[in-house]
C-alpha cells in the first residue's frame, strides 16, 4: 500500500523511494560563501574605517639612527635631523630620514659609508638635489643591509650646509 492508501503494483513492494541529499546540495553552495567571508569582512572594516591607513602601515615616529642604520649609515658628525625620521610598513618597509650636515663633509661621508658605491650623480637627480646616489645590492650597497635599496638626495643650500634626503626601502 502506498501512503494514499492505493494498492502497490506487483513487483515493487520492495522498492524504497529515493531520498534527496539536499544537505550536500546545501554544502556544495555554501563553500563559495565561506570562501569569500574573509573579503567581506575586510572590505566592510576598511569602509566603516576613518584611518587614512584601514590595512596598518601609516607613517611612525622612530629614531633617526634607526633609520640610517637600516640602509647601512650612521648619521654624519656634525649632522642635525630635519623633522621627524619615518617608518612605514606593511607589506614593504621604507624608512625616511632627512638632516642637514656641513656641505663640505658629503662626498667624504659617502664615500666611507658605501665605499663599493658609484660615484653620486648630478645629472640624474629629481627635484633640487644637486647630488644623487641609488644603491642596491648589485649597486653598492653592502651584503649586512637587510633592504633592497637606498637612495640619497643632497641640496646645496648655501656655501655652508647641505640637505640630505635619506631613504631605504624593501621591494
Amino acid at each position: 500500500m502506498t501512503r494514499s492508501g492505493a494498492p502497490v503494483p506487483d513487483g515493487t513492494a520492495g522498492a524504497s523511494r529515493g531520498r534527496t541529499r539536499w544537505w550536500l546540495v546545501a554544502a556544495v553552495a555554501a563553500l563559495p560563501a565561506l570562501a569569500l567571508l574573509p573579503f567581506l569582512v575586510v572590505f566592510v572594516g576598511m569602509a566603516l574605517s576613518d584611518s587614512e591607513y584601514p590595512l596598518g602601515g601609516g607613517p611612525k615616529a622612530v629614531p633617526c639612527a634607526e633609520v640610517l642604520k637600516s640602509g647601512g649609515a650612521v648619521l654624519p658628525e656634525g649632522a642635525q635631523p630635519v623633522g621627524a625620521c619615518v617608518e612605514r610598513s606593511w607589506q614593504d618597509v621604507s624608512y625616511l630620514a632627512t638632516f642637514r650636515m656641513p656641505r663640505a663633509g658629503v662626498a667624504e661621508w659617502l664615500r666611507l659609508t658605501y665605499p663599493e658605491a658609484p660615484a653620486p650623480e648630478s645629472d640624474l637627480c629629481e627635484d633640487d638635489a644637486e647630488l644623487c646616489l641609488d644603491l642596491s645590492h648589485t649597486r653598492g650597497l653592502p651584503a649586512t643591509v637587510h633592504v633592497d635599496a637606498v637612495q640619497i638626495e643632497v641640496e646645496y643650500e648655501n656655501p655652508d650646509t647641505a640637505l640630505v634626503h635619506f631613504a631605504a626601502f624593501t621591494v
